[in-house]
């Protein structure tokens, strides 16, 4: 691999060609500030908080867009450079609605850890009026124009990741605002509600919608059969909220702490995979044997499916009719399970743990209401159990761990294999040949 060597903050270092300061600089240890760039996206170079000096350059410049050059001479540290990246965090908290203590992103806001790290104590310029209206259009995400610092990241991850581009950058200087055209709501466009935005925004001008109120009322209800549902990516993200390392499973903690939390039953969302699996084999196999229409093809993620329904309706005949793993889960809690439980449907409340906004759409579609009732009533994030596990003060690391409760929290390695690329069509597959054969599915 070709390198080149400069001077880095005093001390002559070998670095990678053509790489960027910002990844030259972390390379050795120093980690530069920065708010629009994001590694999994274009250099924009907008906020100007990366910057850095170049000897023999008049002007300080980003180190996120600036590539190294053999013998080139930077200073990341200097008085001049630390006075600048203050100066601009001061300006932008000038144009910041100063509602840190009651901010969702509190603890969590890369603008205020930013803040921290450089000392800004004192908000110099005259503020804005943080005037704007919010969007509470939609069911699952909340766009607050007021709190935008202009970062760009969410429009680059709705146009280039998502290639959705329902989001973008209006008017210029000051007066630059992020949002959906001509002044529209978010329900109002052709938004598939992933919540990519939400993740990448480095502040809450764009965050999930609050479920957390009428979960703590339900648990707090004697009235109510409160049960939960965990999707199988959740007991990996949760554990990162924690501070355990990234991409570790905590699915025994993640049970014990939903038990302390006062939920009557907690459930695995692989049990209702399963009988997906199962259901969408079966129509496969249907729609081969029928001549109906083909190829199926299929997906759980109901962003994809609103995707679908906005920008490719000629392909709909193609989708599965099979709900998915949460939407079969909430059908039977209030069917089956009811029955069984000798429960009535109206006095269960389901709850869901799910890695994506999306679900809390789904979850409120018309047609989710097998037993007359909505099938899953609430639908937290992991973002959202964060703060209520937290709320309550319970030590995540600390818990001995459980397992599911029988007999929604049984499921099979296919069910498993649901989360990964292309793994519902594997799955199915898998599933079928192993029912032909009379093979029992295996871990």
């Amino acid at each position: 691999m070709d390198s080149v060597d400069i001077i880095l903050n005093g001390k002559k270092v070998a670095v990678q060609a053509n790489s960027t300061i910002l990844n030259a600089a972390k390379q050795h240890g120093i980690d530069l500030p920065t708010l629009c760039y994001h590694p999994d996206q274009r250099v924009k170079a907008n906020c100007r908080v990366c910057v850095v000096e170049v000897e023999g350059v008049k002007n300080l410049v980003p180190s996120c867009s600036t590539r190294v050059s053999e013998g080139m001479k930077i200073t990341t540290n200097s008085p001049r450079v630390r006075e600048t990246v203050r100066t601009i965090l001061e300006l932008i908290f000038a144009d910041h609605p100063q509602e840190c203590l009651t901010c969702i992103r509190n603890g969590n806001c890369e603008l205020r850890q930013l803040a921290a790290k450089y000392g800004v104590r004192d908000i110099k310029g005259e503020k804005g009026s943080n005037s704007l209206p919010l969007d509470f259009s939609t069911s699952c995400l909340v766009r607050n124009p007021n709190k935008c610092i202009k970062c760009g990241r969410c429009a680059e991850v709705c146009h280039h990741t998502q290639e959705v581009g329902i989001l973008y950058s209006h008017n210029r200087g000051t007066d630059i605002c992020i949002a959906p055209e001509y002044g529209k709501q978010l329900a109002e466009v052709a938004c598939v509600l992933c919540g990519q935005c939400a993740l990448v925004c480095p502040v809450s001008a764009i965050h999930e919608k609050d479920d957390t109120d009428p979960v703590w009322d339900a648990l707090a209800n004697p009235q109510k059969h409160v049960i939960v549902q965990v999707a199988p990516s959740v007991r990996v993200s949760i554990a990162e909220e924690f501070g355990l390392p990234p991409g570790e499973i905590a699915t025994g903690k993640l049970v014990a702490v939903l038990r302390k939390l006062g939920f009557d039953r907690v459930f695995d969302t692989d049990f209702s995979a399963d009988l997906t699996i199962i259901e969408e084999g079966h129509e496969l196999l249907q729609r081969i044997q029928n001549g109906k229409t083909l190829p199926m093809i299929t997906s759980c993620s109901p962003g994809w499916i609103k995707y679908v329904e906005h920008y490719y309706p000629e392909l709909l005949p193609h989708v599965s009719t099979c709900k998915s793993p949460q939407q079969m889960f909430g059908a039977l809690a209030k069917t089956y399970y009811a029955q069984t439980s000798l429960l009535a449907p109206e006095d269960i409340f389901v709850v869901s743990i799910m890695p994506c906004t999306a679900k809390k759409f789904e979850a409120q579609r018309p047609e989710m209401n097998a037993s007359g009732y909505q099938d899953v009533d609430v639908v937290l994030t992991s973002r959202e159990l964060g703060r209520m596990l937290r709320h309550e003060g319970l030590d995540f690391q600390m818990l001995e761990e459980s397992e599911f409760d029988s007999p929604l929290g049984i499921s099979s390695g296919a069910g498993a294999i649901f989360g990964a690329t292309g793994g519902v069509m594997e799955a199915a597959l898998r599933t079928l040949s192993e029912i032909e054969t009379g093979e029992t599915l295996k871990d």
